[in-house]
């Protein structure tokens, strides 16, 4: 059992900052405390009120250690995966306690010399969740099976909930009795459900072979593949890891995900099309390779007032004709009827 410090310095209340939310969120109780100074003496509900969890804040790793961690999770997913300078004082500070690190990022602590070397003196181990399996095969069109049932989460964006979107319809489907399996695509959401491939560490020619290997394993597992989604096919730097997922996991059907009042992707002057125009998007992206439908639209109205939120979300059915919610908000229901009616 883990009992995490989650080191977040300086970005806690970021996007960047993604993984601990992850893990905040859905795995409350293996988080003892988080590290991080620019909000220290306040508690992660008071920086985040949307995550419901009262572990406090430190600005230290040093005043980590008497709430008892045996784990220090670098919680933050950088632009090109790297350890951000402010953050390696505190891996280091870990490894000397004798605390295991695990990191979600491209670069591997495995690989560097001064980390590596220190928790070898230690004893400490060093988890680099991002390494993908050593076999993935290429893919063989096992997925597109016409009697299979996968869900694919796609986006307008990076960052705009798609794992999140997909955890909250697995939570309400499983309560409800339907045999469901989340499949893990990336770092967070392999934290959170303890086995899947990070999709965006594996060699390009075999990403589709990889997303086959998730659907075939998520189906074992239940009648539904709820598959985690990556990037957008907007998006000018990640769109490879999307479209390797969409050609892969060859979804019948989709869930939109969106930030409302977003126009352009982030760091980019690419534009995002209205949402009728996204679905439409998506659709004919895959209508010359496995025909799927967008069934539902799922929104992050985090920003938003409860007032706004509802009106967002009136707005988004309005425009598209489809169910719309933001699962986080509301729960995962209206999105899983929406699925489960497609099904019937």
């Amino acid at each position: 059992m883990r009992r995490y410090a989650v080191l977040t310095e300086g970005k806690l209340d970021s996007i960047y900052a993604k993984t601990a939310h992850g893990v905040l969120r859905y795995r409350p109780g293996e988080v003892a405390v988080v590290v991080d100074s620019a909000f220290a003496g306040r508690t992660v509900r008071e920086v985040l009120p949307s995550v419901d969890s009262s572990a406090p804040v430190v600005g230290s790793l040093r005043e980590a250690l008497p709430y008892a961690p045996n784990a220090l999770l670098v919680g933050v997913a950088t632009d090109g995966g790297h350890l951000p300078n402010a953050m390696r004082p505190a891996v280091l500070d870990a490894v000397a306690a004798g605390l295991d690190v695990v990191s979600g990022l491209h670069e591997r602590l495995q690989d560097d010399v001064e980390i590596a070397a220190a928790a070898a003196q230690s004893g400490s181990v060093l988890f680099d969740v991002r390494v993908p399996p050593r076999e993935v095969p290429l893919f063989q069109g096992r997925s597109r099976r016409p009697d299979q049932r996968v869900v694919l989460a796609v986006g307008s964006d990076c960052a705009v909930g798609k794992m999140t979107v997909m955890l909250e319809i697995e939570r309400f489907a499983l309560a409800a009795g339907a045999r469901v399996a989340f499949a893990a695509t990336g770092q967070t959401g392999i934290m959170i459900a303890g086995s899947g491939i990070a999709v965006d560490g594996v060699v390009s020619d075999f990403l589709t072979g990889a997303a086959e290997m998730l659907v075939d394993e998520a189906l074992e597992r239940g009648d539904v593949a709820l598959v985690e989604g990556q990037g957008s096919v907007l998006h000018p730097a990640y769109a490879p890891v999307t479209v390797g997922l969409l050609y892969g996991c060859a979804p019948d059907a989709l869930v939109l995900c969106h930030r409302p009042g977003s126009t352009t992707i982030a760091g980019f002057a690419t534009s995002i099309p209205p949402l009728r125009e996204l679905v439409r998007v998506h659709e004919d992206f895959l209508a010359y390779v496995k025909p799927a439908r967008v069934l539902a639209i799922a929104l992050d109205t985090s920003a938003l007032d409860p007032n706004a939120a509802d009106r967002a979300i009136f707005a988004a059915e309005a425009e598209t004709g489809l169910p719309a919610d933001d699962p986080v908000r509301n729960g995962g229901e209206k999105l899983w009827r929406a699925i489960e009616t497609r099904r019937g």
